[in-house]
């Protein structure tokens, strides 16, 4: 397993594009009857995939955990961006259709990801964070997630968010996690920008067309850089830096978080007419 290190903002001003994909870029995870996992030091997330085609996947128990299984001292929340899939954990099997969330609780020995056909594989994206309290494992479909509209068509950011583990939601310890889908014609996204030095976030860009790309923004307020990204590539944000983008065509994004509190709202809001 991969491991990312924390990045201090003042190097980070002095990175050229080659460094910033090195240092925050998880590409190409994406893998046929594979499950590839990255462990990042930003509040210890863990970032993953599952892409179970012709066989079923068991999560494995990676050495660097020190621990007797994956989720001993974890949680982890599952998000399907495929064709319909299966996720057993413990021997209960929940069904996921695109868009549908499984948060599985502290606790829980074994985790398997199946496809339910292989010409229209599932693709899992997971998010793992430390857990000192056991939530219960639930499923949310995507048509009973929390969804809020924001933005306009005007200025080409006019998107639909979708909640499901947070505060409100689906309970965790500390991973709050949920998607957003740019509508037709719209192609920014998290603008105006923020950051929030309580937590880390990673973002997950999917639905990505063919033979377009996302221009990921990071960096502080004021000395931005950006990197651009494919379909199914991952990138982690700092607490200190912003985290937005644009596609040259729409897109959707799983966007999560691990730190110090799970209020979705707590963020500090960077005006447009202030980013350089």
């Amino acid at each position: 397993m991969r491991t990312i290190h924390a990045v201090h903002p003042d190097d980070f001003k002095s990175y050229q594009t080659a460094k910033i994909r090195e240092r925050f870029l998880i590409d190409k995870q994406v893998q046929p009857d594979q499950i590839n996992c990255t462990y990042t030091l930003y509040d210890r997330m863990i970032v993953g995939f599952a892409n179970p085609v012709t066989q079923h996947l068991e999560l494995p128990n990676y050495p660097n955990l020190r621990a007797e299984y994956f989720l001993e001292r974890r949680e982890i929340g599952i998000i399907n961006v495929g064709g319909d899939g299966a996720i057993t954990a413990d021997g209960k099997s929940f069904d996921l259709k695109k868009l549908d969330c499984l948060y599985i609780g502290k606790g829980t020995k074994s985790v398997t990801f199946s496809s339910k056909d292989s010409n229209s594989p599932a693709v899992f994206y997971m998010l793992s964070c430390p857990a000192h309290v056991t939530y219960p494992t639930t499923l949310l479909t995507n048509a009973d997630a929390v969804k809020v509209t924001l933005g306009s068509s005007e200025t080409a950011n006019h998107r639909t968010i979708n909640k499901y583990i947070h505060l409100e939601g689906v309970k965790s310890c500390q991973l709050v996690m949920g998607l957003t889908i740019l509508h037709n014609g719209s192609v920014w996204n998290t603008m105006p920008p923020h950051v929030h030095d309580r937590r880390m976030e990673a973002y997950f860009y999917f639905d990505v067309p063919e033979g377009q790309k996302i221009f990921h923004y990071m960096g502080e307020g004021d000395e931005t850089r950006h990197i651009t990204m494919d379909n199914y590539d991952a990138v982690v944000s700092p607490p200190w830096s912003i985290h937005a983008g644009s596609g040259t065509a729409s897109y959707s994004f799983i966007w999560g978080m691990a730190g110090e509190n799970l209020d979705y709202t707590d963020m500090d809001a960077i005006a447009i007419k202030d980013l350089k």
